[in-house]
């Protein structure tokens, strides 16, 4: 794009862009805009002559950005934050607004906190939507920084040890994180098990068949690190991306799994269900909220954030933690 075409660009068609990378569905983002759909494939098509890339193209029920599009789109939504900021300023209230976040957790995070939210935003915030999503990876910063989501929730040591690192290095840290609460993850199986009737030995452990929770699919996880730093390995039969489907998939079979604590009485099978000390000295899993730093000074992302601690605050004091 030249100079010549950015002096004549309609400015307005940044805003119908940063609503079809938010919603990636044209007609969600006419709602968001009061636009008609077919306005906002006007807008779409204008920008992409100016810019000279589709930016979108249909994949489902929605659209899928180009790779320019992801590029773009972090500035082009910081830029419109920002003015908006400036042209419209004032606090958010929380019993007035009408606001979506999107966020990311674990199920075992969301059956913790989703209960106090909920609660919260039906008593303070009537006309507040939440979209949880999957998570899907221990570093979520690429999708905080496309935009993808507001807030990733989860146990993140990587990426945290990483921007501890940059702050004290002195470095440009483009996120910042709060712990919400400490955990600590246990041995899981059913009642008959045969080895639910005796303590958990290493060797027992690593004998037994395993069934391992890894968001990403990879069949090593955390606990695989820590046996090896012993010298020992198990046997991971089976892989899924839930801690719910992994408590299910245990009661019917004599796989050991591996759960946050918290969660096993959230499983309505908890009567199902023996839990050991694990063999080995795991560290504990601290919780923590996770997000770009464009978004610090947003008085509504700074209500979202006090919920989520709120929230984890009211679990563990009654009892669910």
């Amino acid at each position: 794009m030249d100079v010549t075409n950015f002096r004549t660009l309609d400015l307005n068609l940044l805003r119908v862009f940063d609503q079809v990378m938010a919603e990636r569905n044209l007609t969600r983002a006419a709602r968001n805009l009061a636009m008609t759909q077919p306005a906002v494939s006007n807008a779409l098509s204008r920008l992409r002559d100016a810019l000279g890339d589709k930016l979108v193209v249909r994949s489902g029920y929605g659209v899928e950005p180009t790779p320019r599009a992801l590029a773009l789109w972090p500035s082009v939504s910081d830029a419109l934050r920002q003015l908006e900021g400036a042209l419209v300023p004032g606090q958010f209230v929380a019993s007035e607004a009408v606001h979506t976040f999107v966020l990311a957790m674990a199920d075992a995070t969301a059956a913790l906190l989703m209960p106090g939210l909920v609660e919260i935003i039906a008593h303070d915030a009537p006309g507040i939507t939440l979209r949880v999503l999957p998570l899907t990876t221990r570093d979520p910063r690429r999708l905080l920084d496309e935009g993808t989501i507001d807030v990733a929730v989860g146990f993140f040591p990587a990426a945290v040890a990483d921007l501890t690192a940059q702050s004290q290095a002195g470095g440009l840290v483009a996120f910042n994180h709060q712990r919400l609460y400490e955990g600590r993850y246990v041995c899981v199986m059913r009642r008959e098990h045969p080895l639910a009737g005796q303590p958990m030995t290493l060797d027992a452990f690593c004998a037994a068949y395993h069934l391992l929770v890894s968001f990403s699919g990879r069949p090593y996880g955390f606990i695989d690190e820590a046996l090896s730093a012993l010298g020992r390995k198990r046997r991971v039969v089976l892989t899924v991306n839930q801690f719910f489907t992994a408590g299910r998939v245990v009661t019917g079979s004599d796989l050991l799994t591996v759960l946050p604590e918290h969660f096993v009485p959230a499983t309505g099978i908890a009567a199902k269900l023996v839990i050991r000390e694990l063999p080995f000295e795991v560290p504990r899993v601290h919780v923590e909220s996770l997000w770009h730093h464009r978004q610090e000074q947003r008085s509504e992302h700074a209500w979202l954030r006090l919920a989520l601690y709120t929230a984890a605050r009211r679990a563990f004091a009654a009892g669910r933690g």
